[in-house]
């Protein structure tokens, strides 16, 4: 039987993707996912596409869904014609809001609907997994610099506290494992009574503590031991818990074969009548951002002004090259940009769009995870639109990442490049957001893919200068490890900001690896006490 699993702040499911994706010694999925919970609307819809996709046997889904993901049907009629199917799907997949939602939320659920719902799922089973990541966007750096906050407050700031939503279905229902994910800044993060990161370990390692006990609601979790994913405890204390220091939790993604530096807090907890000690993930070479997106058509990005060609395409490029727009530049970099624009040519696809017919489309690394010979395409592969003035910009960035190696700060632009923005100059003087335009290199992993992609594509430029644009929804789907069938529904910008909200699926993936051991020893050790 596969192991079930409750995946709550499921995002798109990209954490729930890795574990569904291992196959048993009886080639059966190991693990099966019960109810995933999600209160964004699109991302439900995301997830509950991928449920259905994952109805099927591996290997069957069926020729509807390849004809809805080409845009050739509705999402309507590919359910109809597979309506059990699709029901399990919606059972599975459910749009709801945990925690404290704002009252006019119509997705708001209360703590007894999630109990219910749960106790209905896993039907009388004891063993099975709890997933998921918490909104982290209270514990981000980046947000935290931006709000000019160092002490958080969870009474002006919910999203504080929202970990305990996680923690009360630990106490409620004591899963025999978790797995939960957030932000590398949850670490440093603090309020005025504590520091984040210590109550939630605290928290997490008892979580019926944190409950009043009550008669017949009374919460008796034994509690669960604490596990790095990635380095071995350097002790054990008393009471058998293992002890780290708290950098031990965090996960480079790019040391586990994804190809991007994102670095997350995940932890393991084992709950404590378990006495197993579980296993690690093992570091590999790192993988190139160039080993999963240059197999994929090129194209070329749009103009936001002005009729839009190839040909006026072309000729606003060359007219990087007039005038005094590259004094100052160094010489190999302005012979880079001469070179690249010669190169330049209309590519077949053009701008890209949300399917393009190909076939035998190839991949280096990992092909038997990314490809789906049926697909015939590719899907979610479209540039955005830019300035022309950004495209002048763009072309620059990624020549001097071709010649340097590293992108560009806002003081190695020449003066005719720099944005006509009041805080570019501060960006030069004090370095504050001074990589506001950032190349990624081809032959190293790229920058963290993050939500941020969704409004701003200015992070993430294409390493190729003969393209000019920032990546798009399906590179940066490979980035994080997305199958090339994985479809994102809704418009572009929430495709984006579900592919940079996910746990990237080949690192969750690894993770149910060592998770799976662990039920595998839970049933020979549950066979041996009998």
């Amino acid at each position: 039987m596969a192991i079930p699993i409750i995946d709550i702040f499921a995002g798109p499911g990209g954490l729930g993707e890795g574990f569904s994706a291992l196959i048993n010694d009886e080639n059966q999925r190991a693990f099966k996912i019960a109810l995933s919970i999600e209160k964004d609307p699109l991302a439900h819809q995301t997830l509950t596409l991928r449920s259905f996709f994952r109805q099927f046997e591996i290997g069957e889904v069926p020729e509807e869904y390849y004809e809805f993901v080409r845009g050739n049907i509705s999402i309507e009629a590919l359910y109809r014609a597979w309506p059990i199917e699709a029901e399990h799907a919606q059972r599975e997949a459910w749009c709801g809001t945990l925690g404290d939602p704002d009252e006019h939320d119509q997705n708001a659920v209360s703590d007894d609907e999630v109990d219910d719902k749960i106790r209905t799922v896993l039907n009388g089973e004891q063993d099975w997994l709890l997933i998921g990541g918490p909104p982290c966007q209270a514990y981000s750096l980046v947000g935290r610099s931006r709000r000019q906050e160092r002490i958080l407050n969870e009474e002006t700031d919910k999203r504080v506290g929202l970990y305990k939503q996680y923690l009360r279905i630990l106490a409620k229902h004591s899963p025999s494992v978790f797995v939960m994910e957030n932000v590398k800044g949850i670490l440093s993060a603090e309020t005025s009574e504590n520091q984040v990161f210590s109550k939630i370990l605290e928290d997490l390692s008892d979580p019926s503590a944190c409950y009043p006990q009550n008669g017949e609601n009374e919460f008796n979790c034994p509690g669960y031991r604490i596990y790095s994913l990635v380095t071995e405890p350097e002790n054990f204390d008393e009471n058998g818990n293992p002890t780290y220091r708290p950098k031990n939790f965090v996960i480079q993604a790019e040391k586990y074969g994804v190809p991007q530096t994102r670095h997350r807090v995940i932890l393991l907890g084992i709950r404590r009548d378990i006495e197993i000690n579980p296993e690690i993930i093992y570091s590999r070479d790192e993988v190139s951002i160039g080993s999963v997106i240059n197999s994929l058509p090129r194209l070329r990005s749009g103009l936001s002004k002005g009729a839009d060609s190839f040909n006026a395409w072309h000729s606003l490029i060359e007219g990087i090259l007039e005038g005094d727009i590259l004094n100052d530049v160094d010489t190999e970099i302005i012979t880079d940009i001469r070179d690249k624009i010669l190169q330049v040519e209309d590519p077949p696809f053009g701008k890209g769009a949300d399917y393009l017919e190909m076939e035998n489309l190839q991949i280096d690394y990992l092909p038997e995870w990314y490809l789906d010979n049926r697909l015939n395409g590719v899907l979610n592969h479209a540039s955005r639109s830019h300035m022309n003035s950004d495209i002048h910009r763009y072309l620059f960035v990624s020549c001097f990442g071709n010649i340097k190696q590293q992108s560009p700060k806002l003081s190695d632009f020449p003066e005719g490049l720099l944005p006509a923005h009041l805080n570019v100059r501060q960006g030069i003087d004090d370095k504050k957001f001074a990589d506001r335009f950032r190349v990624q290199i081809a032959n190293r992993a790229s920058k963290t893919v993050t939500s941020h992609i969704s409004k701003d594509g200015h992070y993430y430029i294409h390493p190729d200068p003969t393209q000019c644009r920032s990546l798009t929804v399906r590179e940066a789907a490979r980035i994080q490890t997305f199958p090339d069938n994985y479809f994102f529904c809704g418009p572009r910008t929430s495709q984006f900001h579900q592919v940079g909200n996910a746990v990237p699926p080949y690192l969750a993936f690894q993770i149910a690896e060592v998770v799976n051991h662990v039920f595998e020893e839970m049933e020979i050790l549950a066979i041996h006490n009998n």
